[in-house]
């Protein structure tokens, strides 16, 4: 089905500026090498990402009802003065402890924006009658967003090639934080809350706030009993944790290649570093923004609903074991290009699953729902993250791909979408 024109008007281009400085994290292309550089083991470092994937789990559905209730531009404030501290933890306390707390507190911001945008995004479509263009709008805005992380990886490898530290980029993460606080404010009120219908609506507003948490708790617990929810949120939920929990392990990889090769070479060992990763990293996401721009083109030329979704599964299945052995043979070149690839797959499928997860998920509570999404996804990052810092502790990074690849390929026959789904759809 050909999409039509999405129309781009001041809140498209709002929504697009939020996820180009949401994404204008200067710590995200050397986040495991500050870690490396601060003395943190792959097994630590692994540990550190269970922390802040378990407490963005504990966290995950109470401010997913917060948002449903209180509002979502209060949780979206809420969520980006957790990201500052965090940040200033980070740049101002380091030790393994205080990593912890700062993952803590950056779990909380994630928890509470986990979602809640992106039900913003919905609304607003289902309000102004473009819901059928969820795909395509929200690739596009998204899209916005992979340019900030380009933007974000030179500004990055810039900071650190004049510092010659890791930690500078956390300090100067707060910046577009605090532009991006204000950004939201700037958003209509109607955005805060969805209903189903009018009427709903009107009850929802007769109703005093503890009523409305006990609604919208069990909305959020019978939409479970759909069994086509249950599997949309388990196949997007492992989909998503394999990749969080492989991605930054490019930059050790990338640090490896750019000691080895002679470019650069009258330059520190960081600062060559810094260009190099800069530089693949900017290359890499201008090319997401592009496959996120165009999820919408790639999602309608299956035949079936969802055989774009089943495509990309058995793909990152396919990149993460090529990337193991890869490395297991010493091509590291090769094993970046994969990474790359690994990387549009994730972009040019989210906006799918997100979709797709749209149709299933009650207006009322969808961002509890997604909330939920990614509290499952949490579970499994908390669970895989351990186990891949541990393996590429004591066997090497490529036997830790090599491991979540074989996890994820066994999964899919349980997970995969039929097709029943598009008659059901």
């Amino acid at each position: 089905m050909a999409s039509s024109q999405i129309k781009k008007d001041l809140q498209f281009w709002k929504f697009s500026l939020y996820g180009f400085l949401k994404n204008l994290q200067f710590f995200d292309p050397f986040l495991v090498l500050f870690f490396r550089e601060m003395g943190i083991s792959f097994f630590q470092i692994g540990v550190l990402y269970s922390v802040r994937e378990l407490a963005t789990n504990i966290t995950e559905i109470p401010t997913g009802i917060v948002a449903d209730t209180l509002g979502r531009r209060t949780a979206m404030i809420c969520a980006f003065l957790s990201y500052i501290i965090s940040f200033i933890i980070f740049y101002l306390f380091p030790g393994f402890s205080f990593y912890a707390i700062a993952m803590i507190a950056f779990a909380l911001g994630e928890s509470f924006r986990s979602g809640t945008h992106k039900a913003m995004i919905m609304e607003y479509l289902k309000r102004n009658g473009m819901a059928e263009q969820k795909v395509e709008y929200y690739g596009h805005t998204r899209g916005w967003s992979q340019k900030g992380s380009a933007l974000s990886a030179l500004i990055a490898a810039l900071l650190v090639f004049f510092s010659g530290s890791y930690r500078v980029v956390f300090l100067w993460s707060i910046v577009p934080y605090v532009a991006a606080m204000g950004l939201i404010l700037t958003y209509p009120k109607e955005l805060d809350f969805s209903c189903d219908n009018d009427e709903e609506c009107a009850d929802r507003r007769s109703r005093g706030r503890v009523e409305m948490m006990k609604q919208t708790v069990t909305d959020f617990f019978s939409m479970f009993r759909d069994p086509m929810v249950r599997q949309a949120l388990l196949n997007s939920s492992l989909f998503d944790a394999s990749f969080k929990t492989v991605k930054d392990y490019v930059q050790p990889i990338l640090k490896g290649l750019a000691l080895t090769l002679p470019l650069f070479a009258s330059l520190k060992g960081n600062q060559r570093v810094a260009l190099i990763s800069g530089i693949v990293y900017m290359v890499l996401y201008l090319l997401t923004s592009m496959a996120s721009s165009r999820s919408g083109r790639f999602h309608n030329r299956f035949s079936q609903k969802y055989g774009g979704l089943n495509a990309t599964f058995l793909c990152s299945v396919g990149a993460m074991l090529m990337v193991g052995i890869f490395l297991l043979f010493g091509l590291k070149v090769a094993a970046i290009i994969v990474f790359i690839f690994y990387y549009l797959l994730e972009n040019v499928r989210r906006p799918a699953s997100l979709g797709l997860l749209s149709d299933r998920i009650k207006n009322s509570v969808m961002a509890t729902g997604l909330s939920g999404e990614s509290q499952l996804k949490t579970i499994l990052v908390a669970i895989f993250s351990p186990l891949f810092g541990l393996t590429a502790d004591r066997l090497g990074i490529g036997y830790a791909m090599l491991f979540l690849g074989l996890i994820s390929g066994l999964a899919y026959p349980a997970l995969r979408f039929g097709k029943v789904d598009r008659r059901s759809a």
